[in-house]
């Protein structure tokens, strides 16, 4: 996996890279069946001048389409777990589509009642 990480107006980011090692390897189990040249994963961590919040997105580029995640917070580290979880699920969602679930899927037995039932 291709990553570029970016930060805008933000000087102390010291904190928040073992949290994004962490989630990039996590996120790396998924996507493995990808080629790993394919797979991009873009970062941008920014502050938000108005409110003081920090922000980050990110953009997960896949051969099969491109998920967008935005999260923002007042803390670096929950801005991250937050983001990250965000695009999670988002990739277990698209991989479900692409595996064609929804045509597997059981559909639940109807309950048969008894005779005496109707009398």
């Amino acid at each position: 996996m291709k990553l570029m990480v970016s930060f805008r107006d933000l000087e102390n980011h010291k904190s928040v890279e073992k949290e994004m090692e962490h989630s990039v390897t996590k996120l790396a189990k998924l996507l493995q069946s990808y080629s790993p040249d394919l797979v991009q994963l873009h970062a941008v961590f920014s502050k938000v001048s108005r409110t003081g919040d920090h922000e980050l997105s990110l953009n997960l580029v896949l051969p099969t389409g491109t998920l967008h995640a935005t999260a923002s917070s007042e803390h670096l580290r929950a801005c991250c777990k937050k983001t990250f979880s965000e695009l999670e699920s988002q990739v277990k969602k698209h991989q479900s589509r692409l595996r064609k679930d929804y045509e597997w899927k059981r559909k639940r037995p109807r309950q048969r009642l008894p005779a005496e039932a109707f009398s």
